[in-house]
């Protein structure tokens, strides 16, 4: 009989932690049959495509019904923020330590120049980039900071030219921009272009990397800002895939930027594909839910362009996730201020119509001159843009090189990270 009763009193503790579990995962505004079960230990990740499109309008859809007042959502859009900080690990922020910027000779072209930045976001670690400035218009200048999305895997020398900030797309978008009349800043995300030497290619498919290249971007906004010649309060972010990620979770977490244009990647589903986006528990803890739709939202009601297209988890953007920002921003009073171009029959990049549609867009928000990168006609002309080799860009070569005491290996990296949130 008392190994009967023990028995019972197993199931019922059983089926009592199940349900716990499942209130875990439950925020109380969500059907709660909708979210997949709560893992029984670890992180509560949600990684790549972590609903079906149906569940993600579901989201969105009750999202929309609980926080229908202006109080109810600041209220929760605050919850976003304190939950994202919590889960990437930068719960309390990292104190800031002096920048040391290396900045490089320029080199000179038709109405911008480029120059090879470096910076130390924690003592030892340099997060690297290219500083694209305009040649002409009067200072203080918008500044735009631009990161990467994912490329390929660096084999042989050659493959840099095609590798994250070097691509001919992001070049394109920087000069562009820097003609426009903006101070320009493409960073390298973590493990790629400059930063593979420090700390290898492999680091960057670690849920670290997704902590480190905020914190990097947090801290190149720290370098922009300290330029003589950038206006502080005319800072927009930009970046496509991984980049649009970053984008919008940068956006969510500082209030400089003050224009917000995530390419190709906000979804009301998919969460994306590599830790960088997705390997910290920032859409999902106890009584908590955010979807990449919802963090974007939090944006409002600085100005932000969604551009979406019609070959990746995008497609669904101008029919779920663009209605449910422009409510928000509704409630912002700001409804203006949100926009979406969509390119239906296009695919996943950052190319020359997306590109068009950021120029337009940054002009009007941040005071561009847009003619700069049109022709006659009106039409986007980039032929002026010189698309550089990656061996003139690097920061760091034999005749400048890394500096003495750097970091090596993400290990470090993190480590170094952690002593700034020492008391």
């Amino acid at each position: 009989m008392n190994h009967v009763v023990v028995l019972i009193r197993f199931t019922l503790l059983a089926i009592a932690f199940a349900a716990f579990q499942a209130r875990a995962a439950d925020p109380g505004w969500l059907p709660p049959e909708l979210l997949p079960p709560a893992p029984g230990h670890g992180p509560a990740l949600c990684s790549g495509a972590f609903l079906t499109p149906k569940q993600g309008r579901t989201v969105l859809a009750a999202a929309a019904k609980k926080f229908s007042t202006r109080e109810s959502w600041e209220a929760y859009s605050d919850k976003i923020r304190t939950m994202m900080q919590r889960g990437m690990e930068l719960d309390p922020w990292p104190r800031k330590t002096p920048l040391h910027a290396i900045i490089r000779t320029p080199r000179r072209y038709d109405g911008y120049t480029v120059q090879s930045v470096a910076f130390e976001s924690v003592p030892g670690f340099f997060v690297t980039g290219s500083l694209y400035r305009p040649l002409g218009g009067k200072p203080p200048y918008a500044a735009v900071l631009t990161p990467h999305g994912h490329t390929r895997r660096i084999t042989k020398p050659s493959d840099y030219d095609t590798h994250g900030r070097f691509s001919a797309d992001v070049q394109t978008r920087a000069a562009g921009f820097a003609r426009m009349g903006a101070v320009v800043f493409a960073i390298d995300m973590f493990g790629c272009d400059d930063s593979i030497p420090q700390v290898g290619q492999d680091a960057h498919a670690k849920p670290f990397t997704m902590t480190i290249q905020v914190w990097d971007a947090i801290r190149a906004l720290d370098f922009l800002t300290s330029l003589e010649d950038v206006d502080p309060h005319r800072i927009a972010m930009t970046g496509e895939s991984g980049g649009g990620t970053l984008d919008f979770l940068v956006t969510a977490l500082d209030p400089r930027i003050a224009v917000s244009v995530p390419v190709v990647m906000v979804s009301s589903y998919f969460f994306g594909g590599c830790p960088c986006e997705s390997g910290r528990p920032i859409h999902r803890a106890d009584d908590y839910f955010a979807d990449n739709a919802m963090i974007a939202a939090v944006a409002a009601p600085r100005p932000m362009l969604v551009v979406s297209d019609g070959a990746d988890w995008t497609k669904e953007t101008p029919a779920v996730a663009f209605p449910f920002l422009r409510k928000i921003y509704a409630l912002e009073g700001a409804a203006d201020r949100v926009a979406n171009a969509h390119f239906g029959n296009e695919g996943h990049d950052y190319g020359p119509s997306k590109r068009a549609a950021a120029y337009h867009f940054l002009a009007e928000r941040l005071g561009l001159n847009p003619a700069a990168v049109q022709d006659a006609s009106g039409k986007i002309d980039e032929s002026k843009i010189t698309i550089e080799p990656a061996s003139r860009m690097h920061v760091f070569d034999e005749a400048f090189p890394l500096p003495a005491g750097a970091l090596h290996g993400a290990a470090a990296v993190e480590h170094a990270l952690k002593q700034l949130q020492q008391p």
